[in-house]
């Protein structure tokens, strides 16, 4: 039985008791902050840092780098050039804090302990701040955007299952449907969602209180026809079945885009739609066209081609580990979309 999502007066009840506690958990904004410039923080998981799309920041060897895989060709830092080329009449000045594997709660309430398999510390990295917290917010923090979800069902675990189960015939569908004790379903899993994208965005909210926030949604990462996939392909989704592909596009991606945009709205705040321009650039299309890359996939270098604790070894195919994640027109396209909404957002203020 479908677990119900909750009733709109409960999820405004719950946004306004949450934003009249939260001043108690958060830090105050930074002093004496610059009126000459617009602040612009970014907040999200991997889909914000960019992981494997152009170059390491902090650059590898650096003593500040905290196994948060951000990049120079994110869409953060696309957009950060097109602002600074033509600035919307001030300068604006980002503060970029994703990190790769960031869920829900690490945005406003939890410590991260960083997961980047590139140069980690022998000890391994150390837990990093909650998001809002690391980029500062206060009462001069004019913009803040903020995309985050797929690390909260988990994305990544219930990929690595649909492959397990794929690949023995089972279906992944009826696993999260009716799954095993101790396991969430899939409808658990949306309506946990939802709930703690209200309370993030409450935080959000209360610690950036005159700031415009625009929560930004998930690309096309699927084909809106599972027959366009090559089962098998490890550029593509490997051994998921087809049937599968298209219940986690339709009950499971596309639902997580719907409760992002129906909790903004609940706020008020702006939401970006990356879903509709990339539909036809998904993962099954072929190289030059998609804008998502496979199980394995075309990255720099300094990214690995094994997974490891799996059997996924990219390197046989002369590939790296991609995961599902957009490579640099992807985050083109989501550079494009975020960019008008900040100028926009900047002209309402």
């Amino acid at each position: 039985m479908r677990h119900p999502l909750p009733r709109l007066p409960r999820v405004r009840a719950l946004a306004v008791g949450l934003a009249l506690t939260a001043s108690a958990l958060l830090p105050a904004g930074p002093a004496g902050a610059a009126a000459d410039h617009y602040e612009w923080a970014a907040l999200g998981d991997s889909y914000t840092a960019g992981i494997f799309v152009g170059d390491p920041q902090p650059p590898l060897g650096a003593s500040s780098r905290d196994g948060c895989d951000r990049t120079s060709d994110a869409y953060p830092g696309l957009v950060e050039r097109e602002l600074d080329e033509f600035p919307p009449g001030r300068p604006v000045h980002l503060t970029n804090v994703s990190c790769g594997g960031a869920t829900i709660a690490d945005i406003a309430s939890a410590r991260q302990q960083p997961i980047s398999p590139v140069e980690p510390p022998a000890d391994g990295w150390p837990a990093v701040d909650p998001q809002i917290q690391r980029a500062g917010l206060g009462d001069r923090t004019d913009v803040v955007t903020v995309s985050v979800g797929g690390n909260s069902l988990p994305f990544g675990g219930m990929m690595l299952k649909c492959l397990e189960l794929g690949a023995v015939g089972k279906s992944c569908r009826e696993y999260y449907t009716n799954p095993p004790e101790g396991e969430e379903s899939i409808q658990d899993k949306l309506a946990r969602i939802q709930d703690e994208y209200i309370e993030m965005l409450a935080h959000v909210h209360q610690a950036a209180p005159d700031a415009k926030v625009i929560t930004v949604g998930y690309p096309a990462i699927l084909p809106d026809d599972s027959g366009d996939c090559d089962r098998l392909s490890l550029t593509e989704l490997g051994t998921i079945t087809r049937a599968d592909i298209d219940w986690l596009r339709d009950d499971v991606f596309k639902p997580v885009n719907s409760t992002v945009r129906r909790v903004a709205s609940f706020f008020g705040d702006r939401y970006v739609d990356v879903y509709s321009s990339s539909v036809g650039h998904d993962v099954c299309r072929p190289t030059g066209t998609k804008w998502i890359e496979g199980l394995c996939g075309d990255a720099p270098d300094y990214w690995p081609a094994r997974l490891p604790g799996t059997l996924l070894n990219c390197g046989i195919i002369g590939k790296r580990v991609t995961l599902l994640h957009p490579g640099a027109a992807g985050h083109a396209n989501t550079a494009a979309h975020v960019e008008r909404a900040i100028r926009i957002a900047l002209l309402e203020r």
